[in-house]
Order: C-alpha cells, then sequence, then structure tokens
C-alpha cells in the first residue's frame, strides 16, 4: 500500500489506504469507528442480517496495519464497539486476539456515542479527547474556528469519483487541511456522503476528499459550501 502524505501546519501525517491515519514523527496510528461487534448486536435484536462476523474481519485489518506501522501508541477515536456492551459480546478468542495486538502499544479509547463507558478488560486509557502537540483527537468534529487542527472520525466520510465507467463510491478522508475526518474501519459500517451539510459544515471553504482504493488513495476536490441568498 502506498500511504498519500497530508500536511496540517508543520506536522506530516500519512493517510493510509486501508482507513486509518499514521503520524510517523510520534510513531503513533489513529483509526475511526470501528464498531466491533455490531453484527451480534443485531442478532442480539432478532435481526438476521448482518452475520456476526465483523469484529474478526475488522480486528484482521487491525492486525495488519500495526504490523505494517509499528506504532508505539494507538488512538481509537470512539464508536470503537457499536454499543456499550459490545466489548463484553467479545468472543473469548476475539479478546485474547486483540490483548494480543495492543501488547507494547500506548492504546488511547476515544469515547463516542455508540461506546460512551471504557471497556472493561482491555489494556489503555479511555478519554474524551486527547491532544498531541497543537493536535487535537476527538470522536466528533466540532463546529467552528479550530485552534491548531482537529483528527476525528463519527461521519463515516464517503465520496463518489467520476470515471469512463460511472462513478465509484468509496470510504474517504476529508480534509481542509486543519480538520481531518476519517473513514470508518470497521467491516460493517455504512457512509455519509462528503458533501452531505452535516460534514460540508465542517468545511466551508471546501477542501479534498481522499477516497480509499486498493493500494493507493485518490484526491478528489470538494467545492466551498454555498450560502444561500436569505
Amino acid at each position: 500500500m502506498i500511504p498519500a502524505p497530508l500536511h496540517i501546519g508543520t506536522e506530516r501525517l500519512m493517510l493510509d489506504p486501508a482507513g486509518l491515519l499514521a503520524w510517523p514523527a510520534q510513531r503513533l496510528l489513529v483509526v475511526a469507528d470501528l464498531h466491533l461487534e455490531k453484527g451480534s448486536a443485531f442478532a442480539a435484536r432478532g435481526a438476521g442480517l448482518p452475520p456476526p462476523y465483523d469484529t474478526r474481519e475488522t480486528l484482521q485489518r487491525l492486525h495488519l496495519a500495526l504490523r505494517r506501522w509499528r506504532p508505539a501508541r494507538l488512538i481509537l477515536l470512539g464508536d470503537s464497539f457499536h454499543d456499550r456492551h459490545g466489548a463484553g459480546r467479545l468472543a473469548a478468542d476475539d479478546r485474547a486476539q486483540l490483548r494480543r495486538m495492543l501488547e507494547g502499544v500506548d492504546v488511547t479509547w476515544v469515547l463516542g456515542n455508540h461506546d460512551p463507558v471504557a471497556p472493561a478488560d482491555l489494556p489503555g486509557e479511555a478519554v474524551e479527547e486527547c491532544r498531541e502537540g497543537a493536535v487535537v483527537f476527538r470522536h466528533e468534529a466540532r463546529p467552528g474556528a479550530v485552534t491548531g487542527a482537529e483528527v476525528s472520525g463519527h461521519f463515516h466520510p464517503k465520496a463518489t469519483m467520476p470515471t469512463r465507467c460511472g462513478g465509484v463510491t468509496r470510504p474517504c478522508f476529508v480534509s481542509d487541511g486543519q480538520r481531518v475526518i476519517l473513514p470508518a474501519f470497521g467491516a460493517y459500517t455504512g457512509g455519509l456522503d462528503a458533501t452531505d451539510p452535516a460534514i460540508a459544515g465542517l468545511l466551508p471553504r471546501g477542501g479534498r476528499a481522499f477516497l480509499l482504493g486498493k493500494d493507493r488513495v485518490y484526491a478528489l476536490p470538494l467545492a466551498p459550501r454555498r450560502v444561500r441568498a436569505v
């Protein structure tokens, strides 16, 4: 995979086509919206779909990313579990695999709207948000001016790129050079179009979407938000 550089202020971040953000200078890896145990949550409510195999697939993808980047720190940007009881539904072998993956890594669980409580019996610290230098990491971007830079998740952004064969829609990063919104990393996560007002309103001057490809990301400009005259 070929990550794409993204400069936020004086910092050089890397956008990984797997859907995660790396900060090599800090040996830091950032992942958003794993939504582990979403399948089991549906099954518990009697819903036949999707089948409850998402956790294993998501953990395998995370395992590959950790092996590739070898970070000293890992920040999980909220909604790591699909609900507050998700950590308790982890199968024993999945829990054991997750604990092995996190050995030797300083883990920060940013709390999200789906998982507002810290996961029990797993390594790491749970926080509402955290900061590294001028960069703040939180689950959901806050409207208004940003002091320094902001990295968040929550919205599961996706975008559509025109091609000769029609539009191709893929999860994406969204950034205006100050904010970065990560795509959802979980196997069973949907997406919100990057032009939706909920996302576009956070980037009134426009920016870029970085669509996830098999081996690289593809940049797509996002126009400034138009404000209708009253």
